[in-house]
């Protein structure tokens, strides 16, 4: 019962009945079904952009540090802050483990110098926390990972250019963590402005040498690239935010009221939410955590393993000096 999908072209024979291995994919989902999977993600923006709610929407549910009883009056740190909150969200059966990363104080202070220091620490300490587990001569199962996927990256939505802090912000951090930049607030533009200042951003970015993610240099193969082209070509996504429902024509949906109607979150005429969502959970979140282990994490290593003069266990006081 030898089919036309048996036979391989790197010389194997025709099979002779069937034996079963495109059972692996369905091994594989059980086993991912019973284990659950972790997804962190990094939003930084100056206070005011929405960044809260924004991650709400994303995900339908209060996961945002504000939902979890964080006061909204909160005051605007004096320094930059680094604040976790863990979730775990399931839905068709697959439970994943939601960390969300804040920077309240990201942007806000009179002087902004070095700003993105403790966000880039913070992010290499979880790679050390990572290494450490894995040269360790009794290693866990199943490291905890805790490394950043994903840094969300919210520009102003000022319609003029980026500010010094945006460009610098990516420029240190687009080698060691995937940064995605977003227009917040995309209801204050008109339909012409949005379109101009993507493209002003776009092209800042590009003369700034900044590799945002999908990085060209990773798409694996002709088919990924023409995919991701799309993608970087409609990037950063100018979208909107809303945790509220309103009816519009007989249906509920998600948006902001305004005087002059309802903007519609998930309608793709209002803003570039569902665009954003899709690429991120839909279609790109398993790549983001490939890269973020195979490349920065990898980068990462090498440099900790090649400081420490090969590979054994590294002590404690080794990672004082661990920020790249």
């Amino acid at each position: 019962c030898a089919d036309s999908g048996t036979h391989s072209s790197t010389g194997g024979s025709t099979l002779l009945g069937y034996i079963g291995i495109d059972t692996i994919i369905e091994q594989m989902r059980k086993k991912t079904m019973k284990t659950g999977f972790d997804f962190n993600i990094m939003v930084v923006g100056h206070s005011g952009l929405g960044k809260s709610t924004l991650v709400n929407t994303l995900f339908k549910s209060q996961v945002s540090r504000r939902s979890a009883g964080w006061a909204r009056d909160e005051k605007i740190p004096k320094t930059v802050e680094i604040k976790s909150v863990s979730h775990v969200i399931e839905e068709g059966g697959v439970k994943m483990k939601l960390t969300l990363v804040d920077t309240p104080g990201f942007g806000d202070q009179i002087n902004n110098d070095n700003c993105w220091e403790p966000i880039s620490k913070f992010i290499n300490e979880q790679y050390e926390k990572f290494l450490k587990e894995e040269v360790n001569i009794t290693r866990k199962k199943r490291i905890p990972d805790t490394r950043v996927h994903c840094c969300l990256y919210f520009i102003s939505p000022t319609g003029h250019s980026l500010r010094q802090l945006d460009i610098e912000f990516m420029k240190r951090l687009s080698h060691s963590v995937n940064i995605i930049p977003i227009i917040a607030k995309a209801d204050t533009m008109t339909t012409e402005e949005r379109q101009e200042f993507k493209q002003r951003v776009r092209k800042e970015l590009e003369m700034s040498g900044i590799e945002f993610y999908p990085q060209k240099e990773f798409d694996d193969d002709m088919e990924d690239k023409s995919d991701n082209d799309k993608i970087r070509e409609a990037m950063p996504f100018a979208v909107v935010g809303s945790d509220k429902e309103y009816q519009v024509n007989g249906k509920r949906v998600l948006g902001r009221k305004t005087a002059w109607g309802v903007v519609e979150v998930e309608n793709p005429n209002h803003c570039e939410f569902a665009q954003l969502r899709d690429f991120l959970i839909r279609s790109h979140l398993q790549d983001l955590k490939e890269v973020t282990h195979n490349i920065h994490y990898e980068t990462y290593r090498a440099k900790r393993l090649n400081e420490n003069g090969g590979l054994h266990p590294i002590s404690s006081s080794d990672t004082q000096e661990s920020n790249l």
